[in-house]
């Protein structure tokens, strides 16, 4: 990867489109090289004799209980508790903007 600078933080606000002033930039600069100086460090660590693994835990299914539904509100009860209701759905705020 390339050397983290100013075009690199303002790039990435594009892309988040997110906004700071350029105290929180210089902090957000040196934060990156803080996180990516990290990450470099643990490339050298030796994981050569550890199996791979898709959790850190073995047996997740020994902390699982099984889903069984209690005290099941009816749907009537439910719609009556929603602010509003169309075709006996819930009518939710639009999350996403059309162009």
């Amino acid at each position: 990867m390339g050397e983290l600078d100013d075009n690199t933080i303002k790039h990435l606000m594009m892309l988040c489109r997110i906004q700071c002033t350029e105290e929180e930039q210089v902090s957000l600069l040196a934060d990156l090289r803080k996180i990516l100086e990290y990450a470099n460090l643990l490339q050298e660590v030796d994981t050569s004799q550890v199996a791979p693994c898709s959790h850190v835990l073995e047996d997740l299914t020994a902390f699982m209980r099984d889903d069984i539904p209690e005290n099941v509100m009816s749907r009537d009860a439910f719609l009556s508790n929603a602010p509003e209701v169309i075709g006996g759905m819930v009518r939710v705020p639009r999350v996403l903007k059309s162009n």
